[in-house]
């Protein structure tokens, strides 16, 4: 499995691969991020390029995650192809509580400006208990403003598929910002913060839900994915970059 996942990092453009391990085989790794941590990566210790061997697994089509030096230290290199996707995926989470937090710092390249309604996803859970694919970070291209905004959304379950973007939330090329955010099953509720800033608009629950009438159910979360995925093709541009840093999870806010 873990030469899988190695091929898989280091492969370029191919078709769609996944490969998974349980998150608790990384206590080693956890170690340097801190102790009580679901999960945590800061790539530091990871060799440049695809690395050898990976305490995550990865989830791409037509795309590849490389580590990278960075600003500071070390981080995962995004890239995707049009609407490819390349994902680092921690399965077998086991969530004591309610509430699981996550973190991520993140650097984007250039976001979609076509094709009109271009929408994407940095951040995807999934679990048991309910059929909602919840995507606590994500965004959409709105060409009435213009512009491009984040927005929490949701798939595969009753609610549909929907991305509640909001232009109080506009997103920021080529800038490290730091990313937040709490899935609480005892609301159903989802809540981002950027730059340890809360945006109230960024949220979800059980009876508000991008508009919708049939009651949001959050799962019980098992598996979360961290990278990128468009779902409509003719992109502009036609490939996308970004940088992922300082990823961990928790069931308390971690802080930026």
């Amino acid at each position: 499995m873990r030469n899988l996942i190695a091929a898989v990092v280091t492969a370029a453009m191919l078709g769609a691969a996944t490969g998974s391990v349980p998150a608790g085989a990384a206590d080693a790794h956890r170690g340097s991020c801190g102790r009580g941590l679901l999960f945590c990566e800061d790539f530091d210790r990871r060799p440049l390029g695809g690395p050898a061997t990976v305490d995550w697994g990865v989830d791409t089509r037509n795309g590849t995650l490389t580590v990278e030096r960075a600003r500071h230290g070390r981080a995962l290199h995004v890239h995707t192809v049009d609407n490819g996707r390349a994902f680092l995926r921690v399965d077998d989470l086991k969530v004591p509580g309610d509430r699981l937090y996550g973190r991520m710092r993140l650097r984007v390249d250039a976001f979609p400006t076509a094709p009109d309604w271009a929408h994407f996803t940095l951040v995807e859970a999934t679990g048991t208990g309910s059929t909602e694919v919840v995507r606590p970070v994500g965004g959409q291209y709105a060409p009435t403003v213009p512009g491009v905004f984040w927005g929490v959304g949701a798939d595969g379950g009753p609610t549909g598929d929907w991305t509640n973007w909001r232009e109080s939330a506009p997103v920021r090329e080529d800038t490290w910002q730091c990313f937040e955010w709490v899935l609480d099953r005892s609301g159903n509720r989802v809540a981002v913060w950027i730059d340890g800033v809360a945006n109230p608009e960024l949220t979800a629950s059980t009876t508000d839900h991008g508009g919708n009438a049939v009651p949001f159910v959050l799962p019980a979360v098992s598996t979360v994915k961290i990278g990128w995925q468009l779902y409509q093709g003719g992109t502009t541009p036609g490939t996308f970059d970004l940088w992922i840093d300082d990823v961990a999870l928790s069931t308390s806010r971690l802080g930026c």
